[in-house]
């Protein structure tokens, strides 16, 4: 499975969506929090050209927020973007 990083913010209630989203389907995530490093601010806004939490990625690949995730999940592809 590849690696999925969450890029958050401790009051975002996005985030908490986002991450109870992969606990209940058992993914592991690394959660990033951006309101305690500025650098991974700088990291997260240079790699997703977005400024607002939550970010979230599989391997390279930049599914977006909590909405852009339940999207992905909805249509199917979520499965495959964990896929190896």
């Amino acid at each position: 499975m590849k690696k999925v990083k969450i890029y958050s913010t401790r009051i975002c209630p996005y985030c908490v969506r986002a991450k109870n989203f992969f606990q209940k389907k058992e993914i592991e995530y690394e959660d990033i929090m951006v309101d305690a490093d500025q650098e991974q601010l700088r990291i997260m806004m240079e790699k997703s050209k977005r400024q607002s939490v939550p970010q979230i990625f599989i391997g390279d690949y930049h599914v977006g927020g909590f909405d852009d995730l339940i999207e992905h999940d909805m249509d199917g592809k979520l499965e495959d973007l964990l896929k190896d």
